[in-house]
């Protein structure tokens, strides 16, 4: 038997995916929790690969390089 008092308590909580899915589950942590990625989206569970693009970092890193490319192949032209 635990000791009382001295664990923490566990509360029924639900997580939500930005995908949309929701699971109920046993947690310490106070309200519900929102997730970028789950199981049911991510490529390694789901064997799928998918581009997830939060805050536009993959659009900035392809302007980046699409800009570095441009000046390799110029200075390569003269």
């Amino acid at each position: 038997m635990p000791k009382e008092g001295i664990h923490p308590k566990y509360e029924n909580i639900h997580v939500k995916c930005a995908c949309g899915t929701t699971f109920e589950t046993r947690s310490t942590h106070k309200g519900d929790i929102v997730v970028e990625i789950c199981s049911a989206c991510h490529p390694f569970f789901t064997g799928k690969q998918k581009l997830i693009d939060t805050a536009g970092r993959v659009e900035r890193f392809r302007r980046k390089f699409a800009k570095s490319d441009a000046g390799k192949a110029e200075t390569a032209a003269k």
